[in-house]
């Protein structure tokens, strides 16, 4: 058995028909499928669709005969993405299958020809013969090689173009990253700044990631900008495939405009989704827009937008994948689970008004369908913006990196040998105690300035007491370190050391 690769893997097989008539050949075929228990999709002149039933081997393969002049070409294509690029060799099988049972067909054909031909002329006679431009991998048979990803075509015009925007930026945001490492370099005589990594936070914030406050702070276009940005080769390797898939699959249903705005549209919802769970750091990546598409494409689905017997077969392909990056999301690290779900969900919507048709007694205009589309995301923006404040999360962390760092200098003082001299005591309590919790109580001071939230709150306030009483400890423990030499604490520090103890570690 065979493993065909790929993209999109199939395998194609040319049978050259000599004097085997064409109608007679499409006859046998579609006897033979309707014995392997195949759903038929469509039947014409020019050739046949089927279906491979789902089961746990596979999401369903498409099976089509196509009359070339003298060849039929019979192939077996993947209808949904398949994991690790390859088909496990069911396309081979199902070929397999086919030419056996085509063979006991054809035998058993052999007496009634005529009758057979003249049923078949009659039911080809009310088909469309050009179905097979519908069909629901018909513009992914238009893609001869992997170069034709890249170039726009009908029904296939506004997916290569966001590809190559992806490819672009991402392309300049590591050429300009090395520039400034190279240029770092140069000026720093082979060393980098301390605060280097600060600095590449700058450029990705200056490229267009999403955070937070930013967004928060009035820059909404952020929200765009964010969706073209992707953090690795693979990142973006991975998002590039599956949204060409999608591209392939739903641009020639819905158009270039509709796809192009449910894209961008959906992916903006999943970034204002991630602003409610992240409160700091920073989201990139087309994951919310892509999965947006992968809501897009459910909701043509269970609208029968496409061929009924290829629903079933496309809706669990697409559900078995979706559920996938969900699940991954939910477990993966640094995935914006966050962006997925809000952007499927809304890319849904999206698409189910810009495509639901209530009857052809009533038609919505296009307009009123995107007026309305845009009202609901504008509703849903304001509504995150309103009720989601701005916390200085970011500031907090690094204040209370700067208190910690200052507490740990208490721990110099307080196992002070008794055999120091009186004045390296109280240089050792005025340099490792005194000053660093003086710049405690500044440091505490510029927090209470800072709107964090409810559990940055509570740790705010334990650290208000932890540097009061600490700042009272070392004062005491210097007051008696300079009243008795020989270095007995007072019932009173040694309460104050107590406390710091007691708050330290409860």
């Amino acid at each position: 058995m065979s493993i065909s690769w790929g993209y999109s893997p199939k395998i194609e097989k040319y049978i050259p028909l000599a004097d085997f008539p064409a109608d007679k050949y499409l006859i046998v075929a579609k006897q033979a499928i309707e014995n392997l228990g195949w759903s038929l999709s469509h039947v014409s002149e020019s050739g046949l669709i089927a279906y491979t039933p789902i089961s746990f081997q596979s999401y369903s393969e498409e099976i089509s005969i196509r009359i070339h002049g003298n060849f039929a070409v019979v192939k077996s294509e993947c209808v949904g993405i398949q994991m690790l690029f390859n088909d496990y060799g069911k396309n081979d099988l199902n070929l397999e299958k086919f030419f056996h049972e085509f063979e006991y067909v054809e035998f058993n054909l052999k007496d009634v020809w005529e009758e057979n031909l003249y049923k078949f002329h009659q039911f080809i006679a009310t088909q469309d013969d050009r179905y097979f431009e519908k069909a629901p991998l018909a513009t992914k048979n238009k893609i001869k090689n992997i170069f034709f990803l890249f170039f726009p075509q009908k029904g296939y015009t506004a997916t290569p173009i966001l590809v190559l925007i992806n490819i672009f930026y991402y392309l300049a945001f590591v050429l300009f990253s090395i520039v400034y490492l190279k240029y770092q370099f140069v000026r720093n005589g082979s060393s980098y700044d301390t605060d280097f990594i600060e600095e590449l936070k700058k450029i990705a914030l200056n490229f267009g990631v999403n955070q937070r406050n930013l967004v928060l702070s009035g820059q909404y276009w952020r929200l765009i900008t964010y969706q073209f940005i992707h953090g690795s080769p693979s990142h973006l390797f991975f998002n590039m495939y599956a949204l060409v898939y999608l591209g392939l699959m739903i641009e020639n249903k819905l158009g270039w405009k509709k796809c192009l705005f449910i894209y961008l549209m959906s992916g903006a919802c999943g970034g204002l989704v991630s602003l409610i769970f992240h409160q700091e750091g920073v989201m990139m990546g087309a994951s919310g827009a892509i999965m947006g598409l992968y809501g897009a494409f459910i909701a043509l689905l269970i609208t029968k937008s496409f061929e009924r017997k290829a629903t079933k077969a496309l809706l669990v392909s697409t559900l078995v994948v979706s559920l996938l990056v969900l699940v991954n999301g939910a477990f993966g690290k640094r995935v914006d689970n966050a962006a997925h779900i809000g952007g499927f969900i809304s890319g849904f919507i999206f698409a189910w008004l810009l495509t639901y048709r209530w009857g052809k007694t009533f038609e919505v205009k296009s307009w009123a369908r995107y007026a309305v589309a845009v009202l609901l995301f504008l509703m849903f923006f304001s509504g995150i913006i309103y009720f989601n404040p701005k916390y200085d999360t970011e500031e907090y962390r690094k204040l209370s990196n700067t208190f910690n760092e200052n507490l740990r200098s208490l721990n110099g003082i307080m196992n002070l040998k008794i055999s120091l001299p009186k004045d390296v005591k109280l240089t050792s309590i005025k340099q490792e105690g005194i000053i660093p919790t003086e710049r405690n109580l500044v440091v505490i001071k510029q927090m209470q300035a800072l709107n964090l939230k409810p559990e940055d709150v509570k740790e705010r306030n334990e650290k208000i007491k932890l540097s009061k009483v600490s700042y009272r400890a070392v004062m005491l423990m210097y007051r008696d370190i300079k009243a008795d030499s020989t270095y007995r604490y007072s019932k009173q520090t040694s309460t104050a050391l107590g406390n710091v103890f007691e708050i330290l570690y409860k």
